[in-house]
């Protein structure tokens, strides 16, 4: 009797527990929605389609990560604390996956980057990014990886004490890293001190974007390196119009590589967000500021914040607005969504928007 009814009922567990791995692998947009209490979020997606989220929470570097394309989150845990740990204004934790699994760093205001590594389930401290002591003082930095390749970019004090572009790469996850290279050097005192840089990493090819600072202009820079970061080309001018400004913006803007290797990149200009690709002019896509890129099935998507809102447009053009909030950051979670998260009110917020 009990065989009988287990026979009757196999077609109907089978149709369910079908529907239910359904369920978990659909994107469900999703409108402005609470993760965790933090600020300054970062986040990276790995081979298997895993969100991966850090972010800083006074001196703790938070981890929390989604499944099921960002339906839901797990509960936040802790990487590390981290004395001075820097959590504000785009001095965040960075997370990028590699081949290896998932790589967090991390910044100190004594200007030292640490990195951290997962394995079997537990973080563990990897080896300190900048290889001569308390040189990242503006805890200006950020991350990249594709396959083995994991290069780190930051503002650098050493030998002068004047702000340069330097980088590492690492091949083991995090775990060790190469002997630090000067990427940059301003032949006009520094780069700009206080606007993050930006690196992505695509095969081979290493890509940095950061603001530099040259006969009183404030305006974007691109370089790129085709042997892992070894060495880079000369750095080329974004846009054909200058920023004359006798401050510092705070403000760094962001690049993408798309499939088939094109480049394209975002960034303010005065009160104005740009876009463009290297050689071709600028063109605005908005007003405000932090803006953000992400490129998917050879499209590409930006947000920024624009009067305390956080403002999405779509491969189409179609404008969003996400919520209220500062700091943006984008990936594409498959053809038809993306993953927006940003910070509110010491509380990082997300949303799943359909493209």
């Amino acid at each position: 009797m009990i065989y009988k009814t287990m026979r009757i009922m196999m077609p109907v567990i089978i149709i369910l527990c079908s529907l239910i791995s359904c369920n978990q692998n659909k994107v469900v947009p999703k409108d402005d929605f609470v993760i965790a209490n933090g600020q300054v979020p970062n986040i990276a997606i790995d081979k298997n389609g895993t969100i991966h989220l850090v972010y800083g929470l006074g001196d703790s570097i938070m981890y929390t990560a989604s499944s099921d394309k960002g339906n839901s989150f797990s509960r936040p845990s802790i990487i590390a604390v981290v004395p001075g740990l820097y959590s504000f204004a785009m001095r965040g934790p960075q997370i990028a996956s590699t081949d290896e699994g998932i790589i967090v760093t991390g910044c100190t205001s004594k200007g030292n980057i640490f990195s951290y590594y997962k394995e079997n389930g537990k973080w563990k401290l990897g080896a300190r990014v900048n290889d001569v002591d308390t040189v990242a003082k503006e805890g200006l930095m950020a991350l990249s990886a594709d396959g083995e390749n994991v290069f780190a970019v930051w503002l650098d004090l050493r030998g002068d004490k004047r702000n340069k572009i330097y980088g590492a790469q690492s091949k083991d996850g995090g775990k060790s890293w190469a002997e630090n290279k000067m990427i940059y050097t301003s032949p006009d005192t520094s780069v700009c001190p206080c606007c993050k840089p930006s690196v992505v990493v695509k095969r081979n090819n290493v890509y940095v974007m950061f603001r530099n600072r040259l006969h009183g202009n404030r305006d974007l820079y691109l370089m790129r390196s085709v042997n892992n970061g070894a060495s880079f080309g000369k750095a080329e001018k974004l846009g054909t119009g200058n920023w004359q400004l006798n401050a510092c913006p705070m403000d760094g803007g962001g690049l993408a590589i798309n499939e088939n290797g094109q480049v394209r990149t975002i960034w303010r200009r005065e009160g104005a967000i740009f876009t463009d690709a290297p050689g071709v002019p600028e063109i605005e896509v908005g007003k405000g500021r932090n803006c953000t890129i992400a490129a998917i099935d050879n499209k590409n998507m930006f947000a920024w914040t624009e009067n305390g809102k956080v403002l999405f447009i779509k491969p189409n053009g179609q404008k969003k607005t996400l919520g209220k909030g500062s700091l943006p950051v984008l990936k594409g979670v498959d053809d038809e969504h993306a993953i927006c998260i940003w910070q509110n009110e010491h509380q990082i917020h997300g949303a799943v928007v359909e493209l």
